[in-house]
């Protein structure tokens, strides 16, 4: 038996968030211990940081700042929250994890790939994820649905990365991709470009087969 620790990847208003609680449910219902959980954030200090990270207040933010502060967050979500859920043989399910940081802040903001990689192997202890499922959509589509959001009834405006421009998302999109060929067995791309059912299914099919290979055991009733 193996440790399930499964995470969500790809470009804002890619719909991760909503496969990745669907592939929760779903789980669930077949049976198994299934945890949720994001980055920034999952523990009170790494959701302090979250905040400190994402609020539009902190333009002045400086790039090494914000790849320290993700990894910061990262490294107390790790040892507080993931490994110990693990341990407990629960299937963790993370909303972003260290790809995030490669795309975003070396591929996006330009910053060395090895020193971030460097910095989120400290971070982790070397953790990593079993299944990387990465949701694609083109930069267009992404900024439609972020803008879509906001708009929405009680939608919230859009955060300090999410504010930045179409090259900058146009760069993380790329990113992704690079990350993807370098990792072809532990990434699952996905076409995000469709409905939500469609998303899902082929989710839920491959973490099947991925249940199946490792012989992770449903709890005893």
């Amino acid at each position: 038996m193996k440790e399930l620790f499964l995470t969500f990847e790809g470009p804002d208003g890619s719909g991760k968030t909503t496969q990745l609680r669907r592939l929760a449910e779903s789980l669930q219902a077949l049976g198994y211990d299934t945890v949720v959980t994001r980055e920034p954030g999952g523990t009170p200090i790494s959701d302090h940081i979250r905040s400190l990270v994402l609020t539009p207040d902190h333009k002045e933010m400086a790039d090494h700042t914000e790849v320290l502060l993700y990894a910061a967050s990262r490294a107390q979500h790790v040892r507080e929250f993931i490994v110990p859920a693990l341990k407990a043989n629960r299937i963790v399910l993370c909303d972003r994890f260290v790809d995030a940081s490669l795309a975003y802040q070396a591929y996006g903001l330009g910053i060395s790939f090895d020193e971030v990689a460097a910095i989120n192997r400290f971070a982790t202890g070397g953790l990593e994820p079993t299944r990387t499922y990465l949701l694609d959509v083109p930069v267009e589509t992404s900024r439609q649905r972020l803008l879509a959001r906001t708009q929405s009834a009680g939608g919230e405006g859009l955060d300090r990365i999410e504010q930045k421009g179409e090259a900058y998302h146009t760069r993380v999109r790329e990113g992704f991709m690079k990350i993807l060929e370098q990792n072809p067995k532990r990434i699952c791309l996905i076409d995000a470009d469709r409905t939500q059912d469609e998303i899902a299914h082929d989710i839920l099919q491959d973490c099947k087969q991925l249940l199946d290979r490792v012989f992770f055991p449903k709890p005893e009733v």
